[in-house]
């Protein structure tokens, strides 16, 4: 990997006005935890130079190349509704990119490598046990089929670092094609530094939306296509039960993905006030709040490129922006729907689907196992052990013979309804319980779980039968995990 990473970044190029240069710290005697088989065969990586010490220096911070010149981005955002001016990388660092099998480009960071100046109060070091949940995150969302930042690999070290109790350092090698976020925006917005408003939207444009720039107004375009991938993000978190967590503007990626992951939580019995952190008392970011928050970051993030978008007349920027971000909820829809029928084994969201499931998750509310109800509904078949899953049978039958006449309006064939339901609906996810686990061991030095757990993630749709124990429900001291945005 040293030979294939290029410490000239397309983002190191832009002014020095948004990102800070600073070296990674070095941690003392550097070990590898993990590796993503899936990523190192994707950037032609031999898996055997995980192990080699020159390796594990790199991703660790404790060698850079000699042309090195690691960068912190500098960014701000709104933070549980409130607008913080100055935020940024406060423990990652841009050390390079690197190129894929297809000729794409990457950017490579290191989360956890030691203070930038953007730490404020915090130590720039993440801790073993949120650097393990993050890395089998992204792996295991990725192969979901949703959008996301992608892990290479976990190094560690004995370096104690202090959060509510002493744990080790740890380093994430994560990789994006970038990792821009709303806030990115938002900062100069504040600042009224518009001319690096433009270069930033310019560079966005240049590199990842390069049909934008045919529009007559290629900023307006930017910001549509922007709703229209959240959108879709969003909906592919609803539609498998995944529950970010920490849903602020700076942890909102202007590219789509799946960024930034804390105290996130798939759900297991079906909860649509769901929250998976702990610290949010009020529950700003619970799970059925998730598609209100996307449409409040994607304002923050309009109301940032209305420079952009009509320097000349605010007033019309502004009812410009406010158009497109009415699209948010219909394109919404459209995405959940459609991802809904998927789920159910139906060609295509018709009137009365709504309803139909409306009904099926208020009976599934505070009871039924999410992930387990929809794999055990390919084989609808099986009614009893379907029925054995509610409380209220008889509502259960009820809705049934309606789902069932649903399907025999459509007329779908059952072989292929049931192969559509079956590569939709996941039999493996990431419970809290089981990466708990994988962490609990690694604190001991045992990193096998890890290994397991993303050989098994990375096909959450097929039945994989060794690793049956895996798609059980959680036992009940998983109810008492209590997860928050420290790491």
């Amino acid at each position: 990997m040293l030979s294939q990473l290029d410490t000239r970044t397309r983002i190191g190029r832009l002014p020095d006005s948004f990102y800070r240069r600073v070296s990674p710290q070095a941690l003392t005697d550097p070990y590898l935890v993990a590796f993503s088989p899936a990523m190192a065969e994707l950037f032609d990586i031999d898996p055997q130079l995980f192990r080699q010490q020159h390796l594990i220096d790199l991703l660790s911070g404790n060698a850079t190349p000699d042309d090195s010149d690691p960068i912190a981005m500098i960014y701000s955002g709104h933070q549980f509704g409130v607008y913080v001016p100055q935020l940024g990388d406060g423990r990652a660092l841009t050390i390079g990119e690197i190129g894929d099998r297809e000729g794409a480009r990457w950017e490579v960071q290191l989360k956890g490598a030691g203070l930038t100046p953007f730490s404020r109060m915090g130590d720039g070091r993440a801790v073993l046990r949120s650097t393990v949940r993050e890395f089998l995150a992204s792996e295991a969302v990725a192969a979901l089929g949703i959008p996301t930042t992608r892990a290479l690999c976990v190094t560690g070290s004995e370096d104690p670092v202090y959060r509510e109790r002493p744990e080790t350092a740890a380093v994430l090698t994560r990789v994006a094609p970038s990792h821009l976020r709303f806030g990115n925006f938002e900062v100069f917005f504040y600042r009224q530094q518009y001319a690096e408003l433009k270069i930033l939207a310019d560079f966005i444009i240049a590199e990842f939306y390069p049909d934008c720039a045919e529009a007559a107004n290629p900023y307006l375009e930017l910001l549509r296509a922007v709703i229209e991938r959240t959108a879709a993000l969003i909906a592919s978190w609803q539609l498998v039960g995944f529950t970010h967590g920490v849903l602020n503007s700076d942890n909102m990626s202007i590219l789509g993905l799946t960024i930034d992951y804390g105290p996130y939580g798939f759900l297991d019995t079906f909860r649509s006030a769901f929250v998976c952190n702990h610290s949010d008392g009020q529950g700003r970011y619970a799970y059925d709040q998730q598609p209100r928050i996307g449409l409040f970051n994607l304002s923050c993030l309009a109301q940032a490129m209305l420079p952009l978008i009509d320097g000349d007349s605010g007033e019309a920027a502004a009812e410009q922006a406010k158009q497109l971000l009415a699209d948010y909820q219909p394109a919404y829809l459209a995405y959940y729907h459609q991802g809904m029928a998927d789920k159910l084994g139906l060609k295509a969201f018709q009137e009365g689907d709504e309803d139909l499931v409306g009904r099926l998750l208020a009976l599934m509310e505070g009871r039924v196992d999410y992930t387990l109800f929809f794999r055990a509904l390919c084989d609808s078949a099986d009614l009893d052990r379907l029925r054995d899953m509610f409380v209220d049978r008889d509502a259960f039958d009820d809705w049934f013979d309606d789902f069932g006449a649903r399907l025999e309006r459509e007329q779908p064939d059952a072989e292929a309804r049931r192969s559509q339901m079956l590569a939709t609906n996941p039999k493996y996810i990431l419970r809290n319980y089981l990466a708990q686990q994988a962490i609990a061991a690694a604190e001991q030095g045992d990193y096998s779980e890890i290994e397991t757990l993303d050989k098994l993630l990375q096909k959450p749709f097929d039945e994989q039968a060794e690793f049956e124990p895996y798609a059980q429900p959680p036992p009940e001291w998983a109810q008492h995990i209590e997860l928050s945005c420290s790491s």
